[in-house]
C-alpha cells in the first residue's frame, strides 16, 4: 500500500477542536497521510495546531506533513513538508530537513514537472486535476489525460489533487496514481470516519 493512498489536506478555516475531531475520525476511517495546511494564522498557531494532531497521527503511524513551512516542520519534528512553487526551494528545504524526511512539491505545469525530475523530492502533488473552489488561482487543469501523461513521464510517486469527489474518484484511482488528496470530501463530511472508509474503498476497488 502506498503511504500516499488517501491523503487528507486539512481545512485551515476549521478551528483547532474541529481539526482534532476531523483528523481523529479520518485516521479511524483509513486516511494514510495528513497534510496540515495553515494560511490564515501566525506561526505560533501553526505549531499549536500541529502539536494538537501529532499524537493522534503518531499513534496511528500516519505521517504528518506540514504545508509550506520548513521551520514549523522542524519545530515539531513532523514527518515531512509539502512545498508550493513560491515556497522555499526544494534544494534548501532538503538541506534543512535532512535525507529522512518526506518532501513533496506542488506541480502546476509541464515545465514544473520536467524540472521536478532534477529535485531532491519524494513525491509531487499534481494540481489541479479538475477545477476546485479551494484553489482559485490554478492556471491549468490536468484532467485524466494529463494525469496519465504525467504518470508515464515522472518516475516518483504522484498525488492527484483538485476537484476530486466521490463521483470522479474511481476514474482517477483507475489510472494507478499513487495517492489521492482530498480536502472537503473528508473535512466537511457529516460522518468523517464513514466518508474516509468509503473513499478508501472506492480507491482500492478501482485500482
Amino acid at each position: 500500500m502506498s503511504p500516499y493512498e488517501l491523503y487528507l489536506v486539512t481545512d485551515d478555516n476549521q478551528d483547532i477542536d474541529t481539526l482534532v475531531r476531523v483528523v481523529t475520525q479520518a485516521v479511524a476511517g483509513g486516511v494514510t497521510m495528513v497534510q496540515l495546511r495553515e494560511k490564515h494564522h501566525d506561526v505560533r498557531d501553526f505549531i499549536r495546531r500541529a502539536r494538537a494532531i501529532q499524537p493522534i497521527l503518531q499513534a496511528a503511524k500516519v505521517p504528518l506533513i506540514i504545508n509550506d513551512r520548513v521551520d514549523v516542520a522542524l519545530a515539531v519534528n513532523a514527518d515531512g513538508v509539502h512545498l508550493g512553487q513560491t515556497d522555499m526551494p526544494a534544494l534548501d528545504a532538503r538541506r534543512l530537513l535532512g535525507p529522512e524526511k518526506i518532501l513533496g512539491l506542488s506541480i502546476e505545469s509541464w515545465q514544473q514537472l520536467e524540472e521536478a525530475k532534477q529535485l531532491p523530492i519524494d513525491y509531487i502533488g499534481l494540481s489541479a486535476i479538475y477545477p476546485t473552489p479551494t484553489k482559485t488561482n490554478t492556471q491549468y487543469h490536468w484532467g485524466l489525460e494529463g494525469l496519465n501523461d504525467a504518470l508515464a513521464f515522472y518516475d516518483k510517486p504522484i498525488v492527484a489533487i483538485g476537484g476530486l469527489r466521490h463521483d470522479n474518484l474511481a476514474d482517477i484511482a483507475a489510472t494507478g496514481v499513487h495517492g489521492i488528496a482530498l480536502v472537503s470530501a473528508i473535512s466537511h463530511a457529516d460522518d468523517v470516519t464513514k466518508a474516509s472508509k468509503m473513499l478508501r474503498e472506492i480507491i482500492q476497488s478501482s485500482r
